[in-house]
């Protein structure tokens, strides 16, 4: 059975988008995983669709109606798939949690809108919260596509070669280390000497370095937790 990515929206329309090009794309159309976008307004029972209302004690904007959201839930039927809600208030995206969801079944993830979702259907329907990152958008879709893109490309299949995802960012709990290819010399900057001597033990010293340097200089929390799995490895030992 294919990874299986339910989302639910009030702009269903926005999916697959970019998930139906490049690498996605191709894994979507050859069965690798598949998309189910469900409309949120599909669920409503009022001649309006209506999916918010009020905020209780008052206050701007409009809140996600509970009932709504949690009949759009229950139709994705009973699963082992995590439930998300793309929030910026949400637990931070790692690659650690990316690789989690991609070795399961798939997930469900719900676009939240306006000032957010009812708190009672979060935790009646045991809903993960999940942020993108310190700053906020018009709505979870931008975010969901996201998740998926870091998923899917992590499904068996995908990637062309497995080393791909192997020395990229993150996979060694540094960023990756800085890429160069043709020509060898470009508006008077070359590529690193080292880069083109064949030595495969001082390409991988080099690489390693400069993922080092660029971690410690603009990641800071990142480089933290290097050297504090450093010390554990060592203390371990």
């Amino acid at each position: 059975m294919s990874w299986r990515a339910s989302v639910l929206s009030i702009f269903p329309e926005m999916f697959p988008g970019p998930l139906a090009l490049s690498l996605a794309g191709r894994a979507l159309e050859n069965g690798l995983w598949s998309l189910e976008p469900i409309d949120i307004r599909a669920f409503a029972t009022d001649r309006h669709r209506s999916v918010d209302d009020t905020p209780a004690g008052g206050g701007p904007g409009m809140v996600m109606k509970p009932d709504v959201l949690a009949r759009a839930l229950d139709a994705c039927g009973r699963h082992d798939r995590p439930r998300l809600l793309m929030s910026p208030r949400g637990v931070p995206l790692t690659q650690d949690r990316v690789e989690a969801w991609a070795q399961g079944s798939g997930l469900v993830i719900v676009c939240g809108r306006f000032e957010g979702v009812d708190e009672r259907v979060i935790a009646a329907r045991g809903l993960e919260e999940v942020s993108v990152g310190d700053y906020v958008l018009s709505g979870g879709e931008i975010a969901a596509l996201a998740v998926l893109d870091a998923c899917v490309r992590l499904l068996p299949g995908v990637m062309g070669k497995e080393a791909s995802g192997a020395e990229e960012s993150f996979a060694a709990a540094l960023l990756e280390y800085p890429q160069y290819t043709r020509p060898q010399v470009w508006e008077d900057r070359a590529i690193p000497d080292v880069l083109v001597s064949g030595d495969h033990a001082k390409i991988a010293a080099f690489r390693r370095s400069e993922a080092e340097r660029l971690t410690r200089e603009r990641r800071p929390d990142l480089w933290a937790a290097y050297l504090d799995r450093i010390r554990r490895s060592t203390t371990n030992r």
